[in-house]
């Protein structure tokens, strides 16, 4: 595909500049010659494509693996363990992540009418293979960067074409969510963004269902729909990963990050730590601080 064989060589020349992800324009960029260990993020609404090599992204107990010439849609704010899965010196993986914008959405929702969209009652994340359409939109983004000149006349009607593109892909019924004000995807967001404004203190399910507009039952039942666990559980696994990130830069501070990230107890944090990573934090931090890991 001469899109992505483009979309390729435009990626390793701008992540030369920086063994870190590099921003530009609003887009991230990213290469690496080597597979590396899972590490937690909490991933905002994105589309990612693959250029090339393999990345695995989990979600509580699902597991999306996807690779070159396909993409990653999230929808909404979801803590993913994620890690590079195929990348050798000869061919590194490269892949490219544009924030999704619900104001685009829905404005393209409204200019385009009625549609037969069916309703998406899966997960806030899916993967798909990117069609020539939006590969070369994305190519044509990444060539404005030659032309600065243009980048603030011509960028914006491309990132509105790879919105498009998206709204009329596979994954249509999942990212016209959120362009809907009050769609599930949209009620579960603002839930998503009270727990991670609030993931170090006690949270009470009640309080988070009047935050939110919703009833209790409701809420857990949406929100296991989109994010695949509870609302406590979300909070537990931004907790743990927040912590496992602090951890890298110092292990040896084990009792202070578990009391930062809001447990009371030190042997509670790390059993539950040990639970979710399979080693206690001072072991696995240790570890990590040796190993190949990309933090996004």
């Amino acid at each position: 595909m001469p899109h992505l064989d483009e979309i390729r060589d435009r990626i390793a020349r701008l992540a030369a500049r920086s063994p870190r992800p590099v921003r530009v324009e609003g887009m991230t960029v990213f290469s690496t010659e080597h597979v590396t260990e899972p590490l937690g993020t909490v991933t905002e609404p994105v589309i990612a494509l693959v250029a090339q090599g393999a990345k695995r992204s989990v979600l509580n107990d699902r597991v999306f693996d996807y690779h070159s010439g396909q993409y990653l849609v999230a929808t909404v704010d979801l803590p993913l363990t994620s890690q590079i899965t195929d990348a050798t010196p000869a061919e590194p993986f490269l892949a490219l992540g544009l924030p999704l914008q619900p104001a685009i959405i829905a404005q393209l929702l409204v200019e385009a009418g009625p549609t037969g969209v069916p309703s998406h009652d899966g997960p806030g994340i899916a993967t798909s293979n990117a069609d020539d359409k939006l590969l070369d939109a994305v190519v044509r983004l990444l060539r404005l960067l030659d032309e600065p000149r243009d980048i603030p006349v011509l960028a914006p009607g491309v990132r509105r074409e790879i919105h498009w593109r998206l709204l009329n892909g596979p994954q249509a019924a999942l990212v016209r969510q959120i362009g809907l004000a009050d769609s599930r995807m949209t009620l579960v967001a603002r839930a998503t963004e009270w727990i991670k404004n609030h993931y170090d203190q006690v949270i009470r399910v009640e309080d988070l269902a009047r935050e939110v507009g919703m009833s209790v039952s409701s809420l857990n039942r949406h929100f296991r729909a989109v994010t695949a666990m509870s609302p406590l559980q979300y909070q537990k696994q931004l907790r743990l990963q927040k912590a496992r990130i602090q951890l890298i830069a110092a292990s040896d501070d084990v009792a202070a990050i578990g009391y930062a990230v809001g447990y009371d107890s030190p042997s509670q944090f790390s059993r539950e730590y040990r639970r979710m990573f399979g080693a206690p934090p001072g072991q696995d931090a240790a570890r990590l601080q040796t190993a190949v890991i990309v933090q996004e």
